[in-house]
């Protein structure tokens, strides 16, 4: 079996200052970034997955802003795969599952932004190419949302996703039970 380590959407617009921002991206920035130093010490295959929003009247992640940029702090290095994506899914219209093969990967560990949206989509889609997920709670984040009049806090958000994955689509853990 051979892991890759996924980053999806962690980019700028997600932290303080940016056009959708989340609850503490900060906490799950730490995690990715613990995540990405021990794949890249192991040499293990890396993917980012980049959300570039082209879709008509869109408000975050726009076509060479600042927003849209992979946080600093997680910036691809040579020979580390990006997958630019317009779609929560990360493999819709994209080389993603074809990458995956190429790379002979059979497991991936996640984390990403939004809990609720991109890494929903993409570890459900992972599953359906046949793939494993191990997901990190703690390198995920979301924000409070809104139904019926009825406000969500980001926590409970968090909570309700990371259930609905766990089990069916991804095993969630926290990262200190990540082995690799």
């Amino acid at each position: 079996m051979s892991k890759a380590l996924m980053l999806i959407d962690i980019q700028n617009d997600y932290f303080p200052g940016g056009r959708s921002e989340l609850k503490e991206p900060e906490k799950a920035l730490l995690t990715a970034e613990t995540a990405l130093k021990r794949f890249r010490e192991m040499l293990m295959p890396i993917i980012h997955i980049q959300h570039i929003n082209n879709r008509a009247g869109a408000l975050f992640f726009l076509p060479e802003t600042e927003g849209c940029r992979i946080h600093e702090r997680l910036t691809p290095a040579d020979g580390e795969t990006v997958i630019v994506k317009h779609a929560p899914n990360g493999f819709y219209n994209t080389n993603l599952g074809a990458i995956i093969g190429k790379m002979y990967v059979t497991e991936l560990v996640v984390c990403g932004m939004m809990t609720h949206m991109c890494v929903d989509t993409t570890v459900r889609a992972a599953k359906d190419q046949g793939i494993s997920v191990t997901l990190l709670e703690d390198g995920c984040a979301t924000k409070d949302l809104a139904f019926n009049g009825d406000e969500l806090p980001a926590d409970t958000v968090q909570k309700v996703f990371l259930a609905g994955l766990n089990g069916m689509f991804a095993n969630v853990i926290n990262s200190s039970e990540l082995r690799i």
